[in-house]
This record gives C-alpha cells, sequence and structure tokens, in this order.
C-alpha cells in the first residue's frame, strides 16, 4: 500500500503549537472517593444507630444527611493543576487561580494542617498543601520553575525560604521512595 503525503495536511498541522500542558493532582480522585466513603459511612452509622433505638424519623433521617454532607463539604479535597505560569485550586464552590509566573509572596502556614499561601502581582491568592505537591512531582515543578522566573524578575520578595523548604521536603520524600524501591530502606 502506498503512502500518500498530503500537503494541506501538513500545511495546517505545522503551523499548529502544541497544546499548553496542564498537570493535575494525580491522588484528588482517591481522596475524593474517601471523602465520599467517610460521609456515607456517618451517615450510615447514624440510621442504623438512630434506627436500633426505635427513634429515627424523616426530620432526624433529614438532619443526618445534612450532618452527612457537611462533612463531605469539609473533607472535598481541591482539585489542583497547573500549567505554564498559572495554578489553580477548585474546591467545591469555587475556583482560585495565580500566575506563578507574577508571584509576589509564598507563605508556608504551620498548624493543624500545613499550607502554602500563593499570592500573584494581581492579589489573587491561591492556599494549597505541600503534600500535593511532594506527591505530584509536575505540579512542582511548573510551580517552581515559574517561581524563579517571578525571582529573577523580581516580582518574587517574600517566599524564597518557603519555596527552599517544600524544595528540600520534596527532595528527601523522592530520596526515601527511591531507597524503598531499591530495597536499601
Amino acid at each position: 500500500m502506498e503512502r500518500r503525503n498530503d500537503t494541506r495536511h501538513d500545511a495546517v498541522h505545522s503551523h499548529t503549537e502544541p497544546p499548553a500542558e496542564v498537570v493535575h493532582d494525580r491522588r484528588w480522585a482517591k481522596d475524593l472517593r474517601s471523602a465520599v466513603q467517610c460521609s456515607a459511612a456517618l451517615l450510615v452509622l447514624l440510621l442504623l444507630i438512630d434506627r436500633g433505638t426505635g427513634s429515627l424519623t424523616a426530620v432526624r433521617g433529614a438532619l443526618w444527611a445534612g450532618l452527612a454532607v457537611l462533612l463531605f463539604l469539609i473533607l472535598f479535597p481541591p482539585r489542583v493543576t497547573a500549567g505554564e505560569g498559572w495554578l489553580a485550586s477548585r474546591g467545591p464552590l469555587r475556583e482560585r487561580r495565580v500566575r506563578t509566573d507574577l508571584l509576589v509572596s509564598v507563605r508556608c502556614l504551620d498548624g493543624v494542617s500545613q499550607r502554602l499561601v500563593l499570592r500573584d502581582a494581581f492579589g489573587h491568592r491561591v492556599e494549597i498543601n505541600p503534600q500535593v505537591l511532594v506527591n505530584n512531582p509536575d505540579l512542582w515543578h511548573h510551580l517552581d520553575e515559574d517561581a524563579h522566573r517571578s525571582a529573577t524578575s523580581g516580582s518574587l520578595t517574600c517566599g524564597q525560604t518557603a519555596l527552599r523548604r517544600v524544595s528540600e521536603r520534596i527532595d528527601r520524600e523522592t530520596a526515601r521512595t527511591v531507597f524503598k524501591v531499591s530495597g536499601l530502606d
């Protein structure tokens, strides 16, 4: 069979640029399933206890369902995505997005759960769990490259230390994984 060279087809595709790469949190679906399972388990447990005691009514069932929905909203994991020059975190109600190539500050908030707070030159703000970056090297790569661009352009005035800490944490986790996989653990 002879292969035909269609010049019109080649001309159309030679001028198009490849689509920009967008990376996602690979563990988001698993975290979402866990949130659904916890909420459903709470609902079933509360309904079974109420039914066992004989006090289950439609109002109490609706109350327990509302409590399970509230737990789901609290446990809902934000979906973190990144592309060239941006990072976004999508929660159950809205999406927050920052220009990572125009970052002005990066702060690490310690507490019950660690948060990395990113601010861009337009005043937009995103909070993410640093563990998301540890679990997703592609997300970290996008953020790190763009943060370096921000630093060299002079817009990133506060946050080099926080980024270095996240980088060191990612390096430690990567080394642990390499040692574990190679049997040197």
